[in-house]
């Protein structure tokens, strides 16, 4: 049996373009919260595609450029830490996706949206979950939204140096920690995370 993700969902899905959108970002103290749309051309799918996570940053890097040449179309959208703490992390996760949906050059006709959310998306919307294991179009969309989130905290390292963005991307490591308690939250920081309240009172341990 093959393993991976494959093309059924899409096919299921009838006639019309149909885009996987996923996001990045939903756990991490730090920086905003992004999602990818992608329009795959069946007869032209990058090989190797799977659940970010499962990848090596060499290999991300690697699809994510063959997914940008390859694919129908392919949008990133970002909330921001701000849009998270007004919005929740939950509901900001969903405008990043809209955001991405809407800025696809061509209109799909269906969505197939990782998770068992059912966000408010400009075409019809079919949850998948574990949808980035299952799903080529969602597997895409899960490298572009983390390698674009990447390169943000990467950059972020240099503006708020001290915390180690570049190695953690904005989750829980010993060296988030102690930048925090040594220096507070920064511009980008989630407040309402509770090590990120902590921190701001002065009562961060390092060992939450």
């Amino acid at each position: 049996m093959p393993s991976g993700p494959d093309m059924m969902l899409e096919a299921a899905c009838g006639p019309g373009p149909v885009c996987g959108v996923d996001e990045a970002g939903r756990g991490p103290w730090a920086g905003p919260v992004s999602a990818a749309a992608v329009i795959l051309d069946p007869a032209r799918v990058p090989k190797g595609l799977n659940d970010s996570k499962k990848l090596t940053a060499k290999a991300r890097a690697a699809l994510e450029a063959e997914i940008k040449e390859m694919a129908i179309a392919w949008c990133v959208g970002m909330a921001s830490v701000e849009e998270i703490g007004e919005l929740n992390i939950l509901h900001a996760a969903g405008l990043a996706m809209k955001r991405a949906v809407e800025g696809l050059s061509v209109t799909p006709a269906f969505a197939l949206v990782d998770g068992n959310y059912r966000f408010k998306l400009p075409c019809e919307v079919k949850t998948v979950v574990k949808g980035d294991s299952l799903s080529c179009s969602i597997a895409a969309a899960s490298i572009l939204a983390k390698e674009a989130r990447d390169r943000i905290m990467v950059e972020m390292d240099t503006v708020y140096p001290g915390y180690g963005f570049a190695g953690h991307k904005g989750y829980h490591a010993p060296i988030h920690l102690e930048g925090l308690r040594k220096l507070g939250p920064s511009p980008i920081h989630r407040l309402g995370w509770a090590p990120v309240k902590l921190a701001l009172a002065g009562e961060l341990d390092l060992g939450e």
